[in-house]
């Protein structure tokens, strides 16, 4: 009862709903005593709480620089749902200089009552905030030249949760009249030396960086390493390129819908044509996304769909795979097929996948035509699916990712010149279609594996 009695003053204006209705702005809650006693009360912590520690680490804080409130806005990111509780998340911005991203992090990651480390470093249109002129709350903080944009999680998705349950009666603070407790927390401690977390850029156009601890990213930079060992002497070291299995594994973590591609007929004399490398490899990654919770579809040939469905099936009986993967097909039928498969109705603002993934696929080189590795043309037994990728280029907040031990896989275009300098027959075969991330490895399905693993 002595709680209640100090929830029903310890703001200075709270915030009345009914059946998720606002209905009216309160001083107090002394005459609600009575529903109060069948209430619940939550205290959630406030990004506020942090930007004292930014500033004694010398990272400047744009909203309080310009005199005004932080600013908040409503995402497309839908929260996890529980019961009737369900909404999408809510996020503040601050405007953080891109010199003093990590120092950012690096400020704020412990601080775990108070949301802890940013969400989203760069482009607010992957979180479906089209204006970052116009807050859904607070006021709008202008950002200086350098600056990027970074967003952590808000409390105030909260009260979105409150709306949306429709509630006969919910009481909910003012923003502007949060609670002050006595609590401190300008004195936090890092973990270990390998916790710490680094900033990596994952993308320019659209802008967007990520984050890893030191440990990991240690761990798979030392895979990339591993998986770049050249077993037939084919001269896959001059196509390697560092850094881009860690991208492509930060971007993979922020995605929510993926489709996945392999199918290379090299063996064109026999039934199937396949080789085998590329279906274990797709399916390692699909395992991956399942236990990560996120949805994920496997597109191939027409040709090998049966082929296909057979070792997804028995992946599910062995246990690799939780559940079936649904097997797709693809074919041009007009020139907005490529749109019309990965968007809503073909609106390019609904993609219905964000990352893209092509691991051993046979992929188009600069003549329109399919190559192996011995100059033989098996575009007869290729579906057109390097188009997907390229209209995915077109498409904002789909990524690509192209994974391939020779340089003629789908998605090895971003490699095209090496392959065709260093690579026996690279200036036939050599893809031409570019993939936002080139992992290259002795063997196809290791990338595959490796892109599980982290």
């Amino acid at each position: 009862q002595k709680e209640i009695k100090w929830i029903k003053t310890d703001r200075l204006q709270y915030r009345k709903y009914e059946y998720g209705a606002f209905t009216g702005s309160l001083k107090s809650l002394r005459d609600y005593s009575e529903q109060l006693k069948d209430m619940v009360a939550f205290y959630l912590g406030c990004s506020f709480n942090f930007e004292k520690v930014l500033q004694a680490a010398g990272i400047p804080v744009r909203n309080i620089e310009q005199k005004c409130s932080v600013s908040m806005y409503k995402t497309a990111v839908p929260c996890y749902s529980v019961s009737t509780f369900c909404c999408n998340l809510v996020v503040t911005m601050r405007p953080i200089p891109e010199c003093k991203l990590e120092a950012a992090v690096l400020a704020t990651s412990e601080l775990k009552a108070t949301h802890g480390a940013p969400i989203h470093m760069g482009n607010p249109g992957l979180l479906g905030i089209q204006d970052l002129s116009k807050p859904d709350y607070g006021d709008p903080v202008h950002l200086h030249p350098g600056d990027i944009p970074v967003f952590w999680a808000s409390s105030v998705t909260g009260i979105e949760a409150v709306i949306n349950c429709r509630s006969p009666l919910a009481f909910t603070h003012s923003l502007d009249c949060t609670f002050v407790t006595d609590l401190k927390n300008d004195r936090f401690t890092l973990g270990s030396s390998r916790e710490v977390p680094q900033v990596h850029c994952i993308s320019q156009d659209p802008l967007h960086f990520s984050m890893a601890s030191a440990e990991a990213a240690k761990k798979i930079k030392t895979l990339e390493s591993l998986i770049g060992i050249d077993p037939g002497n084919r001269g896959i070291v001059h196509l390697l390129r560092p850094g881009e299995l860690l991208k492509a594994c930060l971007s993979l973590s922020h995605s929510r819908s993926v489709l996945v591609t392999t199918g290379f007929p090299t063996h064109f004399n026999y039934e199937p044509p396949e080789e085998n490398d590329g279906p274990p490899g797709a399916l390692a990654i699909a395992a991956m996304l399942q236990a990560l919770e996120k949805d994920v579809a496997i597109v191939t040939d027409q040709r090998a769909m049966d082929l296909n469905k057979k070792i997804i099936e028995e992946a599910v009986q062995i246990g690799i795979l939780k559940k079936p993967v649904p097997l797709l097909s693809y074919q041009r039928e007009s020139a907005d097929s490529a749109l019309t498969f990965l968007c809503e109705n073909g609106n390019p603002r609904r993609p219905r996948f964000d990352h893209l993934i092509a691991i051993e696929r046979a992929g188009m080189a600069a003549d329109g035509n399919y190559y192996n590795a011995r100059k033989v043309n098996i575009k007869h037994l290729v579906d057109p699916i390097d188009e997907l990728f390229l209209a995915a280029q077109t498409i904002p907040g789909i990524t690509t990712t192209g994974v391939g031990d020779g340089g003629n896989e789908l998605g090895m275009g971003k490699l095209k010149d090496a392959v065709k300098k260093h690579i026996k027959n690279g200036d036939v075969i050599a893809c031409d279609v570019a993939a936002d991330f080139a992992v290259v490895a002795g063997k196809g399905f290791w990338d595959g594996r490796k892109l599980r693993c982290d």
